[in-house]
């Protein structure tokens, strides 16, 4: 018993220091292949794992101007019927900025408010959807509120929802993909971002409406998601871009001009996808531990227990591929850390162990083994039968033998 707590401790101790959300160290790309970049803050992360492949003041808090409208897009798709018509006000008319081109009294359906909010980056769709879901610019942005909370974001903080300048609007690099992955799992979402150019009504009046995103169309794989520019914030960019099993987000935060921003958003992409490929990191986990429990189903004791025949299974890792560099891929190690000798009863689901995977000799999964079977402990009975056949045996072995 001593030694099955030491060893729970140490198991304690490992997972602590292990997280699912991975940050493998990419220190094995040679920095000359890494690009330099004019913007101030920036991040590269992928999907699929919740890996950063590239960072550079990931976690500093920044403005983030129109990239803003993410949220607000995905708040309104979650708290309004799209076909609702909306009336638009005095204030959501006379928002400055980037503007859909509204006017007081205007007639439009919050389909079409959503097309304006993220195609021509209008702040006057943003204040009317604002009003039409929160009831007030303030009841909106407690609502973008309560979802970055619900996201688990603590950097993050909306005062309105369009984004112009405010010292307590902001976000990080970091933060904002979190927000962008979220957005990007729902379906309406993507295809508001993914839409190059499109006509709406505005009072049954057409308006034909195109896309600020200037890598959309242009870059192979890109299918969203934002622009975004404000004096203080400078220059912005979500960009959300797959090709094969690589599916990423790419931000810019403070570039000097909208070529800067550009440049610095291609440069990330084709860096990620030129020095890192997708390894089906579950396909050779799964085969690590089936190879463990073909050598290893016999090694189990449970004492007390009526039967040793335990049932392991390991946690399911909720993706497949991972992005990796060849020098990472040639590093990656997998270990098995689990005790053998348990005392009955032993719960169906009880933790046996841990299985660790590493790359460059860092920590970055750690799955638990289970148990799947409940293990019960010998009644009185099972220890008078099995006494009594030990007896028979030992009968049987002194009469019959030669």
């Amino acid at each position: 018993m001593k030694k099955f707590k030491i060893f729970s401790i140490f198991l304690v101790i490992l997972i602590v220091f292990s997280n699912q959300l991975l940050a493998v160290d990419n220190s094995s790309v040679e920095q000359a292949d890494v690009p330099t970049i004019n913007s101030r803050a920036a991040i590269v992360y992928d999907r699929n794992s919740g890996t950063i492949l590239y960072g550079k003041n990931e976690n500093e808090k920044r403005k983030m101007a129109s990239t803003t409208k993410i949220m607000t897009c995905i708040v309104v798709l979650e708290n309004s019927d799209l076909d609702t018509i909306v009336t638009v006000s005095s204030k959501a008319a006379g928002t400055g900025g980037s503007r859909l081109g509204l006017h007081t009294n205007d007639k439009i359906s919050v389909t079409n408010l959503l097309y304006g909010l993220m195609l021509c980056s209008g702040n006057d769709a943003a204040v009317a959807l604002a009003e039409h879901v929160g009831g007030s610019v303030q009841g909106f942005a407690d609502l973008m509120n309560k979802k970055a909370l619900e996201l688990g974001l603590s950097s993050t903080h909306f005062v309105t929802p369009h984004g112009l300048d405010n010292d307590d609007h902001y976000t990080t690099a970091y933060e904002l993909a979190i927000i962008t992955n979220y957005a990007l799992e729902n379906e309406t979402f993507r295809k508001f971002v993914g839409t190059k150019s499109i006509s709406i009504t505005i009072n049954n009046y057409s308006k034909t409406l195109t896309n600020t995103n200037e890598l959309l169309g242009y870059l192979d794989g890109v299918y969203g998601v934002k622009t975004g520019f404000t004096n203080g914030a400078n220059r912005c960019l979500v960009t959300a871009v797959k090709r094969n099993n690589m599916d990423l987000i790419c931000i810019v935060l403070g570039a000097d001009t909208k070529k800067n921003r550009t440049q610095d958003s291609i440069n990330l992409i084709e860096y990620v996808f030129s020095n890192y490929s997708p390894f089906n990191l579950k396909e050779k986990i799964n085969s690590e531990f089936e190879n463990w429990k073909l050598c290893n189903s016999n090694s189990f004791n449970v004492s007390k227990g009526v039967s040793n025949d335990l049932e392991p299974y390991l946690e399911n890792l909720n993706y497949d591929f991972l992005p990796l560099t060849s020098n990472q891929i040639q590093n990656l190690s997998i270990y098995i850390y689990c005790d053998y000798n348990f005392t009955a009863p032993l719960a169906s689901d009880s933790i046996l162990g841990y299985l660790s995977v590493y790359v460059d000799d860092k920590n970055i999964i750690t799955l638990k083994i289970f148990n799947k079977n409940l293990i019960e402990k010998k009644s009185y009975k099972n220890f008078f039968i099995e006494m009594l056949e030990n007896y028979t045996f030992h009968l049987e072995s002194i009469f019959f033998s030669d």
